[in-house]
């Protein structure tokens, strides 16, 4: 879990579950590994739930596309190397 900074509260738009506490993910691509803490993890699931949304589905919502834009740069600048490593 990011140790490194305090855990950046969630934004007051995001409707996710909230997680109790954080884990490890890895890359569906790399396998790569990245240490979330649970606001992280949660934002983390949402914004792959939207994208599961969007990419498998004909449900085209402009406020779930601004709310997924909106999770990603929230994740960006909470942790910036585990942005990189699962996102990027």
């Amino acid at each position: 879990m990011s140790t490194k900074t305090q855990m950046k509260p969630l934004p007051k738009w995001f409707n996710g579950d909230v997680y109790p506490k954080g884990d490890t993910v890895e890359n569906m691509f790399t396998g790569e590994p990245a240490e979330l803490n649970a606001n992280e993890l949660s934002m983390y699931d949402f914004i792959m739930g939207c994208n599961m949304i969007l990419e498998r589905t004909n449900f085209a919502s402009q406020k779930l596309v601004n709310e997924m834009r909106k999770g990603i740069d929230w994740f960006r600048s909470a942790n910036p190397s585990a942005y990189m490593t699962l996102l990027d």
